[in-house]
């Protein structure tokens, strides 16, 4: 009940202090409608969690993964595919504004000012100064969460004077993205040692979603993002990488499933905060979005041998829920033989697939669909978790990267793969993967023999963030695994090669004067970020 408490609260204080958002007024990005001297700071935090998980207060929870994390980075790295319907520019690599703007809008206008004014509250010569601790330096990991993931997307943006400043800084200055992920990376060495033990007269833990307020469990978190960011710009700055990867394993990262960072969902009280905004964007009668799985994800969970169940992905028909109709009152299963899946090929349209496929194609006849039990909308929204962190660390080990990691590459990998597959079960009972089938798959796909082991290491990751699409297209753009065969329809904005970083919002282009000076550019799809060999 302590959950729905919490919901109930915060829609009812998001109705009162959140005014909007209109990012064609860049003034918008250091004025804080949330600045209120006597406000709760836990209304604020769980607002600001909840907004992690695309939900919180400003507008369509579905707005920024149904744009963005599925209309650009599911495409784009080749899980999803689409032929028509719904919103898919990271399909035929096509521009869309509002997959560009999305990010900058709900990042900036949303989550960053809760928790700007969580930290500006408990700040020198704030209302809360010198209390709610922990409260402060979990704001201050989450806040590194949200600005990883947005200079991800873009490379340079608006980050020291950007909805933290004491200040009323219009236009605030873009910052290089070597500069941001130093700070970030401080940020979490800082924020996550000074975590101190559970308090329970300061209210954290009724206003914490993700840990109830245990803040072992969130330096756990801290670390393991210590690792993510470290490894992130290991290309580009091997010395800062060293350093963070034995910083963050010597601080303590994730241990097991448990530990994994879920974000509760809720059917009520609010259609458009608290339900799961992936779910709202594909379901039947609200979203509506295509499901069909792409023919590059099916053939890999199928396995070398295409004609044998011997040697699938324990998760191939888990992820599948078979080739089927899902109607908004039904899932009416036509084919869940594992040999009959498929996948839709990407970037063609109806005619390019009936051509194809050499007669006219029923799609929801003919292709796989996520499996329907990920897209209730009431299912948890993952952040992050054991699996990817396992994995993380084999990498670390396979190019010698930091110190203090105990046991081999090939162990990590391995626990890696259990936790990716195991941790499933957090989205249904159902999808329960054994040890032996884990066990049976590991014996036929052993660590570096079909693969390379960092090619094997990538292709896990990229399995293991499925639904978590902007790290999957993030993780492919650092190490270039799996390998993708890029699609060229006609009429795309990169020349026929995979986006490797957004565009810019038109009204940042427009209007904030620092924007030619400091930003990312040439302005396209297809100038890489730092971290994958752009520009600082």
């Amino acid at each position: 009940m302590k959950y729905f408490r919490k919901i109930i609260a915060i829609t009812m204080i998001g109705t009162v202090i959140v005014t909007g958002c209109n990012t064609d007024d860049l003034k918008d990005l250091n004025v804080n409608p949330q600045a209120l001297e006597t406000i709760d700071l836990n209304f604020l935090f769980t607002s600001a969690q909840l907004g992690a998980a695309s939900a919180g207060s400003s507008g369509d929870n579905r707005y920024i993964d149904w744009r963005t994390n599925i209309g650009m980075c599911s495409f784009a790295i080749q899980q999803l595919a689409n032929a028509g319907g719904g919103i898919a520019p990271g399909d035929k690599y096509e521009d869309n504004f509002e997959t560009a703007e999305a990010p900058f809008q709900f990042f900036y206008l949303d989550q960053l000012k809760n928790i700007a004014e969580i930290l500006r509250q408990t700040g020198d010569g704030g209302y809360d100064a010198g209390n709610k601790t922990n409260m402060r330096n979990a704001a201050r990991i989450l806040r590194v969460f949200l600005f990883h993931r947005a200079t991800d997307y873009y490379g340079s943006v608006p980050y020291f004077e950007a909805v933290n400043s004491s200040e009323n800084v219009f236009f605030p200055k873009y910052d290089k993205q070597k500069d941001i992920y130093a700070d970030l990376l401080k940020e979490l060495e800082e924020a996550t040692a000074a975590l101190g033990a559970e308090d329970p007269a300061d209210g954290f833990a009724e206003a914490d979603l993700y840990f109830d307020g245990d803040t072992d469990k969130w330096k756990k978190w801290g670390y393991s993002l210590m690792l993510r960011l470290a490894l992130r710009i290991s290309n580009v700055d091997a010395a800062a990488a060293n350093t963070y990867v034995t910083k963050a394993v010597a601080g303590g990262v994730f241990q097991s499933n448990l530990d994994n960072v879920w974000v509760p969902m809720a059917e009520t009280p609010s259609l458009w905060t608290n339900q799961n905004g992936i779910s709202r964007a594909f379901y039947p009668g609200d979203g509506g979005q295509p499901t069909f799985l792409s023919k590059t994800f099916i053939d890999w969970l199928k396995g070398a041998n295409q004609g044998s169940t011997a040697d699938d992905d324990p998760r191939l028909m888990i992820i599948s829920g078979g080739i089927a109709e899902w109607t908004p009152t039904e899932w009416i299963p036509i084919n869940v033989d594992p040999l009959a899946q498929k996948g839709m090929p990407n970037g063609m349209n109806q005619s390019m697939l009936d051509a194809y496929e050499g007669h006219t194609v029923d799609q929801d006849a003919e292709y796989s669909k996520i499996n329907y039990l990920f897209l209730q909308r009431d299912e948890p929204y993952m952040l992050m978790n054991y699996g990817e962190v396992e994995l993380m660390l084999a990498e670390a080990l396979e190019r010698g990267i930091g110190t203090g990691i105990t046991g081999t590459a090939q162990s990590h990998y391995e626990a890696g793969v259990r936790a990716s597959m195991q941790m499933l079960i957090g989205y249904d009972p159902s999808f329960l993967v054994t040890d032996a089938k884990v066990d049976a798959y590991l014996a036929t796909y052993p660590y570096g023999g079909p693969k390379p082991e960092l090619e094997m290491i990538g292709e896990q990751l990229w399995v293991n963030h499925f639904l978590n699409w902007w790290e999957a297209w993030s993780d492919w753009r650092r190490t270039g695994f799996p390998q993708l065969t890029p699609t060229n329809f006609p009429g795309n904005v990169t020349g026929g090669t995979i986006p490797v970083r957004l565009k810019y919002p038109n009204s940042e282009v427009a209007t904030n004067p620092n924007f030619e000076s400091g930003a990312t550019l040439p302005n396209l799809y297809t100038t890489k970020v730092w971290w994958a060999g752009g520009p600082e």
